[in-house]
């Protein structure tokens, strides 16, 4: 990777998962596995709150970095946060990205039999997990992307900064790489961003 500008500008803008939901429309969640889990479980709760998440779904096994069990840590918080049992799925055994979205194929076939589009909630940079979602799942149709910003080495990884963040550009160019190489390979189903949504 060079400090060449464009080529910085066209790495963030496509590993950029952001695409949220019309204001207003209620959508299912699914919180990626992570060992920082308060910014998913925030959002999740405050939509839910407002009407806009009436179906949440929590995946995750254990952590490799600090050992908690990612699905059930979701759903603790959310419950105390004041989100019902009944609006909550979980899956409390996957070991990565992929089995995010394995395991919870169930639930995301339930939201889509209700009604409910899909919305990821990931780091803004997690490219993958839209892939993932549309090579799984092929039928999911037009989804969102609700994302946040990850801390390393007590700094936030943002889109501006990533570059000058050892850590940051570590996560962010192995993204980058991986999700073009495997789009070529065959072995993940490509999708675009249009009109608001991941098609």
């Amino acid at each position: 990777m060079t400090d060449d500008p464009e080529r910085i500008a066209a790495t963030t803008a496509f590993v950029d998962a952001e695409a949220p939901p019309p204001e207003g429309r209620p959508t299912a969640l699914i919180l990626f596995g992570t060992n920082q889990v308060r910014p998913p479980v925030e959002i999740a709760a405050e939509r839910y709150h407002r009407g806009l998440a009436p179906f949440i779904i929590a995946t995750g096994g254990v952590n490799r970095h600090n050992g908690i069990v990612e699905g059930r840590t979701f759903r603790r918080l959310l419950l105390e946060r004041g989100v019902p049992d009944d609006a909550i799925r979980y899956e409390d055994q996957s070991l990565n990205t992929w089995q995010n979205v394995e395991l919870a194929l169930p639930f995301l076939r339930e939201a889509l039999t209700a009604g409910l589009p899909i919305t990821a909630v990931c780091k803004w940079y997690h490219r993958r997990t839209i892939h993932m979602l549309k090579t799984l799942l092929p039928d999911i149709g037009a989804f969102h992307a609700i994302t946040w910003e990850p801390l390393y080495a007590g700094r936030p990884v943002t889109r501006t900064d990533w570059p000058a963040m050892p850590e940051g550009k570590r996560r962010v160019m192995r993204e980058w790489e991986e999700v073009t190489r495997r789009v070529a390979d065959g072995s993940l189903m490509d999708v675009v961003s249009a009109d608001g949504a991941w098609r």
